[in-house]
């Protein structure tokens, strides 16, 4: 397993990341812990989940029945600020409910620190700087190691930078979006602020939620045990003709060298400016083994420009 640093910090992380948000939702507690304990063995260092996977706490908890005394051996990422009640009272980036709510994943974590604690949108009820100075302080009290972000536009990502630097408090040293063959969207902007700023680049959705991975046939219904089958508002947003066409392309172009289409997504990604880790989800071992196992192929610059032709058009 390759080990990376996150961004411009020290602190090391495995090239491939495990997503746990189906713990405690689409896997029970026995299959969750059989991943958990494969990823381990695999050399999975990075664990990501939020405090609202899984029915608001359901991951966090498992994570913390099944980690145990390997905890010590991950970097345990999770995540705040959506909302985690139905009446509005839990959500948000301010001072009085950060402080609760990272005491909150802390006991469900069955943990005494977060390595890396990330807001999971951007506030803008909240002014930057009181986020920024609550998140200080739980990094001074030793509670949290590092700070992230998630879904912020790019040019939020720059006040944050500032602010932090003005006020001389802890930075943002990732930031976790949506990236890959098919979704490229933060080329634009956020990928060169990334690395102006030098975070550590946290893609989700790494496969599109599975168009990626090549169980899916062109023009069949998708199999009812499958997310787009379990999830049609998920399979409209990415089974489009355009991204099928370019589906087709990269099945082809990696099948001609060898590789598949599986292989083609993280080793892409892997080599991609500042990723630092790519964080993909499983409900089986056999998903964990196929996903460590994907990015072992090397892209010449020749063969990343033909990708751009074909998923850029």
């Amino acid at each position: 397993m390759q080990i990376r640093n996150l961004g411009g910090s020290g602190l090391r992380v495995s090239a491939v990341g495990l997503g746990c948000n189906n713990f405690g939702q689409r896997t029970d507690l026995e299959t969750s812990r059989q991943v958990i304990h494969r990823a381990l063995d695999l050399g999975i260092t990075l664990f990501d989940t939020a405090d609202i996977y899984a029915g608001m706490g359901g991951s966090e908890t498992v994570l913390g029945t099944v980690l145990g005394d390997r905890r010590k051996d991950i970097v345990l990422a999770t995540k705040y600020s959506k909302p985690m009640a139905t009446d509005g009272t839990k959500q948000g980036a301010s001072r009085r409910y950060i402080m609760s709510a990272v005491e909150a994943s802390l006991k469900r974590l069955k943990t005494d620190y977060i390595d890396l604690y990330q807001q999971h949108d951007y506030d803008p009820l909240t002014p930057i700087d009181e986020t920024l100075r609550a998140l200080d302080d739980l990094v001074r009290q030793g509670k949290v190691r590092y700070i992230g972000n998630s879904n912020f536009p790019a040019w939020r990502i720059a006040e944050a930078e500032y602010v932090a630097r003005a006020l001389n408090v802890s930075r943002f040293v990732s930031c976790q979006d949506e990236y890959s063959l098919l979704v490229r969207d933060i080329e634009k902007d956020l990928l060169p602020a990334a690395q102006e700023y030098n975070l550590g680049l946290l893609p989700f959705f790494p496969l599109a939620s599975g168009l990626l991975t090549g169980k899916y046939q062109r023009g069949a219904t998708a199999p009812a045990d499958t997310r787009f089958g379990k999830m049609p508002a998920l399979r409209d947003r990415y089974v489009t003709p355009r991204n099928e066409d370019i589906v087709d392309k990269l099945h082809a172009f990696a099948r001609d060298r060898g590789h598949t289409l599986l292989e083609l997504a993280f080793s892409w990604l892997a080599a991609r400016p500042q990723v630092s880790s790519v964080i993909a989800g499983a409900t089986r071992v056999k998903q964990v083994e196929q996903n460590v196992n994907a990015i072992g192929w090397t892209l010449s610059a020749e063969e990343l420009a033909q990708i751009d032709e074909i998923t850029k058009g």
